[in-house]
Formats: C-alpha cells, sequence, structure tokens
C-alpha cells in the first residue's frame, strides 16, 4: 500500500512525548493478528451494496468512546442486544432485513475540537480517547501514552473473540431472541410491545420447525449471524499496522467499517487518501460545515468505480440544517449519478448543553432529525437506507425526553459516557419503532 498519505496534511494526532517509544509499539502492532477476515469485510460490503440499493437496511450503534474501564462481558453482551433488539423490531415489521454494525472493538480514538482544556485555570492536553490518554485531568493521565495502543488492540481482540463466540452459539439468531431481553424495563411501555414482537417470532418459528415448512429469509436464523465492527480512522499509523494485501487489493482488518469524521474529510488530508486505497467499505460524516462542491470530488476518489456498498454518507447535519442542506447534497449526488448508502447520524448535530455543564440529546429532536432524513429522501426519490446511533445497553441518564420523559435535573442520575451523550436501552427500543415505522410509510408511498 502506499504511503503518500504520510506526506500530505494531517489532523487530529496526538504529540507523543516519546517518538521512539511510539514507533516501538507500531512496530510491534504490525506483528500481530488481524481483527476481522477480508472475507467478513467483503460480506459486509455486499449488504451495504444491497441496502443502498432498497434491498435491506443498517443500524450502526454504539458508545462515543470506548472506554477500558468499562470493559467486560456484560457490558458488551448488553451493546449487542441493543442492536439486535432494534434490528428484530425492524425486521420483523417490515421484513426487511438489517444489517448490524456496532461503534465496537476500537472506537477507542476521538477527535476534539481544542488541542488543550481548561479547568480552573489548569490547562492540559484535551482527553483523545483511552488508546491515546486517560479521562482523568490530571498532567500524568492527560499526556499521550502510546502503551494504551497494546490495550486497545487487545481490548478490541477480545471483544471481536466474545461477538464471534456469541454468533457461534447462535446467540444473535432469531431463535434466541427471549434471551436478548433487559430485566430492567420489563414494565415500560416498549419493552411490552418488544416482547409481543418475541413472541410472535417465537411461534413461527416453532410452527415452521414442527410443520417442517422452509423459513422466509426475512426470519431465516441466517440472517442474524453476524454483528459487523467499524470505528473512525483517526490515527493512521495504529490503523496502517492492520493492512492486508489480497490479490493487488488491501484491506484494512482492524474493522470491517470505517469512517473518516467532519474534521478529518478535508480532501486533500491524509485520511482520505489512506481510506481511497483500501477496498473497506468507508463511511464519510456529512456536518453542516461540508463544501457541497467537495462531494463530488470526495466519492469519485474513495470510490472511482463508482460500486454501491463502497462509500456511505453518515449525515449528521442537525435538525437546524437537514432541510436546507440535504436536498443540496442529494441533488449533487444525482447530478453526478454517483452511488451512495444514506445514513442518518442524527446524535451528533443536536448536542445542547445544560445549565449544570452535561452535554445531551433531545430525544424529540433526534426523531424529528429522523423523520425529516426520510422524508426528504421520499421527495427526491432516493433510498434512506440506515441509522447512526450513540447507544448503550445500560439504564443510563445521557439524553433527555423518550418515554420516560428524562429531564435535565435527571442527568446526573447515571450519566456514565467518557464523550457524548447516548440513548439508553429503552430510547433505542423507542428508536427501533419509530424506524419501523416510517419504512413502512416509505413502502406504502412507493406502491
Amino acid at each position: 500500500m502506499k504511503t503518500n498519505w504520510k506526506d500530505k496534511p494531517i489532523q487530529q494526532q496526538p504529540q507523543w512525548d516519546d517518538l521512539e517509544q511510539f514507533e516501538l509499539i507500531i512496530n510491534q502492532l504490525h506483528q500481530y493478528p488481524n481483527l476481522v477476515s477480508v472475507n467478513e469485510i467483503i460480506e459486509l460490503k455486499n449488504n451495504l451494496s444491497d441496502a443502498a440499493q432498497g434491498n435491506g437496511f443498517i443500524i450502526q450503534g454504539g458508545d462515543c468512546a470506548e472506554t477500558f474501564i468499562d470493559f467486560n462481558t456484560s457490558s458488551i453482551k448488553n451493546k449487542i442486544k441493543v442492536l439486535l433488539q432494534m434490528s428484530a423490531i425492524i425486521q420483523y415489521i417490515t421484513k426487511i432485513n438489517v444489517t448490524k454494525i456496532g461503534r465496537i472493538a476500537g472506537q477507542f480514538f476521538k477527535p476534539r475540537t481544542n488541542d488543550f482544556e481548561l479547568r480552573s485555570k489548569i490547562k492540559l492536553p484535551s482527553y483523545r480517547g483511552d488508546a491515546i490518554n486517560s479521562i482523568n485531568f490530571n498532567e500524568e493521565d492527560r499526556k499521550p501514552n502510546p502503551k494504551r495502543l497494546l490495550q486497545a488492540y487487545h481490548q478490541s481482540a477480545a471483544t471481536m473473540n466474545l461477538i464471534r463466540n456469541l454468533t457461534m452459539r447462535g446467540f444473535t439468531n432469531f431463535q434466541n431472541i427471549h434471551s436478548w431481553e433487559l430485566s430492567d424495563f420489563q414494565k415500560s411501555q416498549y419493552f411490552q410491545k418488544y416482547n409481543v414482537i418475541a413472541n410472535q417470532i417465537k411461534d413461527i418459528l416453532k410452527f415452521t420447525k414442527d410443520s417442517n415448512i422452509s423459513l422466509s429469509t426475512s426470519l431465516s436464523s441466517t440472517v442474524f449471524n453476524t454483528v459487523y465492527s467499524s470505528h473512525e480512522a483517526l490515527l493512521l499509523e495504529y490503523e496502517n499496522t492492520f493492512i492486508h494485501q489480497q490479490k493487488n487489493k488491501f484491506y484494512n482488518c482492524s474493522a470491517h467499517m470505517l469512517w473518516v469524521g467532519d474534521r478529518t474529510r478535508d480532501i486533500n488530508s491524509a485520511h482520505i487518501d489512506f481510506v481511497s486505497q483500501l477496498e473497506n467499505p468507508i463511511g464519510i460524516k456529512i456536518g453542516p460545515e461540508i463544501n457541497i462542491d467537495d462531494i463530488v470530488t470526495l466519492c469519485k476518489k474513495i470510490n472511482p468505480s463508482n460500486i454501491h456498498g463502497k462509500i456511505s454518507f453518515i449525515v449528521r447535519l442537525g435538525i437546524n440544517y437537514i432541510d436546507a442542506l440535504l436536498p443540496l447534497i442529494i441533488t449533487k449526488v444525482k447530478e453526478n449519478d454517483l452511488n451512495v448508502l444514506w445514513l442518518c447520524d442524527p446524535m451528533h448535530g443536536n448536542t445542547i448543553m445544560t445549565k449544570k455543564g452535561y452535554k445531551t440529546r433531545n430525544f424529540d429532536t433526534i426523531k424529528q432529525e429522523i423523520e425529516s432524513f426520510f422524508n426528504i429522501h421520499h421527495h427526491y426519490k432516493t433510498i434512506p437506507g440506515g441509522l447512526h446511533f450513540e447507544l448503550t445497553g445500560d439504564n443510563v441518564t445521557e439524553c433527555i425526553g423518550g418515554i420516560n420523559n428524562i429531564k435535565d435535573g435527571d442527568l446526573e442520575q447515571y450519566y456514565q459516557t467518557a464523550c457524548d451523550p447516548r440513548l439508553n436501552h429503552e430510547q433505542s427500543l423507542e428508536m427501533g419503532f419509530l424506524i419501523a415505522e416510517l419504512l413502512e410509510k416509505r413502502r406504502k408511498y412507493s406502491e
């Protein structure tokens, strides 16, 4: 793989005090096994191609930033359960195959608006994710430490091993839908609605088994066999250690899908040059500051063959900009016959700050942006291909609103995120039903 990207402008990189140690660890990581396989990457790319053409749907979700301290089997399983539950709701109601992609097994790096953080006249480097430094606000912990890259690798590998183990045991199959339940919400409205669906699916599976009937694809157990991994390709030296060459093609085997963030997608940047050489499906975050004239160049550089499934636009415009900007972006894509998968990230453009200093998001605002996303695509006869959420299986209080009407004053009860606020389990289920409803409306419109 060409290393031209090293000569291009590169943003959002930590300032390592000990470059010799950093290079030693990078060389060490070059010798480590890859985290995902080429066949899995190709499989996901095919699924994304289907979704881009209206034959599937994508749910991508997980933590804003994974942390070393929150690493345990229960936490990982709960994240997987939420993705499975949301997918089951959508797939059962709409009969559309749903591909699940976790922000997992590698989301240890975070871009920052400012290089430094100031508290009580103390100025320290910003927290850039556990793979770089610690969220603890002291001089030693905030110093970028290359040894953390090794821990990020090992925890990513262990997470992928757990996901594969769950898959091999059949945990992700529809037959085990009742084992995906999280007990905290048994009295909630959306848990009860989900439980009705789970029982109906169980009855269908039992009937088809007893009657020796072949199951339709929409409820096939094989559909739910895989949860793919994704993260932002931020620290390029780290990502470069996972390059695998096969038949003159290059795959980044740190994750199935990588994305480039709003802060690093400059057309002449090292990040764009790096991902343009990869066969992996690539996501591009599209925020309100996007130069719409760059869109054509971005697509042609990353996806020169203009194939479906290669490039996803992860739209993060926010409720204040989506109605004005998304039509312009869609028009530019259509005028140039570009093949992209349209994903909506309704989280990042809708972050607000409470009087007590908590970053949060309003459930109703998130919902409104999703509805606008679907309505605009309906108007332009394009395909809303999926949603990208920051969410957790834990009973956190980080986003206000939802069926339990979490308020500003409730946030401090269980505010656990290392960076940005996430939907909790019940809010995620509520979103699952909303998405299914919007997909059903879209299907009726097209009939």
